[in-house]
């Protein structure tokens, strides 16, 4: 059962595609409040098939998903308990995409500000001053009448970190942030999170950016061939790993 102290869960997860490949093979994960857990591995791990399961971007095939101690992916009848508002438990997960995501043809403000509005009944004016707020953190508030097209890749993706907290989510997931930016807007984006994260913000990170993952992770979780191979706080996992694919992973994307 969940407790307090985990507001995600992953109860022995499967999910397999093709009848073949096992992306993910019995995973269980708890993601305490208030935490960062950085999720690493090779390319086809699972790691993101892991994260967007939370949300259940990706239905498991087998397994539960807890948000705040409630099942949100109980789908068989007879139900166990009613089934949870998955619309109203997705509100309260924010969740950033490699590509951003942005609509094309609306301002930085009006994709700011959709969300709050059609979703949460936000009067306009309040969400067109809490968007503004939010742009302000990140030196963005100037570019409230511009369209993505006319931003950089690490302005798109900050503009799409604050779209998500302009819906006051109590957990961020992050599917590998900075992975389709140029190497030198990688630490824009990069600063973003850490400020959330040392905000007390609940985040759930995939990355390929490893000194970035020694530095905010509270848990760093390996993954490979769709299982959680190894687990623990950073200073020991990257230090002294006890896995051998996990050393032998880190043997070849540390420098």
């Amino acid at each position: 059962m969940a407790t307090n102290d985990n507001i995600l869960q992953a109860q022995h997860l499967f999910k397999t595609y093709k009848g073949t490949i096992h992306a993910l093979d019995d995973v269980s994960l708890d993601i305490p409040r208030n935490t960062a857990t950085v999720i690493i591995g090779p390319s086809g791990s699972g790691k993101s098939t892991l994260l967007r399961s939370f949300n259940l971007l990706e239905e498991p095939d087998k397994g539960e998903v807890l948000f705040d101690g409630l099942v949100i992916n109980q789908k068989k009848k007879p139900f166990k308990k009613p089934p949870v508002d998955l619309d109203a438990v997705r509100t309260k997960m924010g969740m950033v995409f490699q590509h951003f995501n942005l609509f094309p043809h609306k301002t930085i403000l009006e994709n700011m500000t959709l969300a709050p509005i059609k979703v949460k009944n936000m009067p306009q004016n309040e969400a067109e001053e809490k968007a503004l707020e939010l742009l302000d953190r990140v030196g963005l508030a100037d570019r409230r009448d511009a369209y993505p097209i006319q931003l950089s890749g690490g302005q798109k993706q900050r503009v799409a970190i604050m779209r998500a907290l302009a819906m006051e989510p109590e957990v961020m997931l992050f599917d590998e942030p900075t992975s389709a930016l140029d190497p030198e807007m990688v630490g824009e984006v990069l600063n973003v999170i850490k400020d959330l994260v040392r905000s007390g913000m609940t985040s759930v990170i995939v990355t390929h950016e490893m000194g970035f993952a020694r530095e905010v992770a509270d848990t760093v979780v390996f993954m490979d061939e769709g299982r959680i191979q190894e687990m623990g706080a950073p200073s020991k996992l990257f230090s002294n790993p006890s896995s051998p694919r996990c050393k032998d992973f880190l043997s070849k994307v540390l420098y």
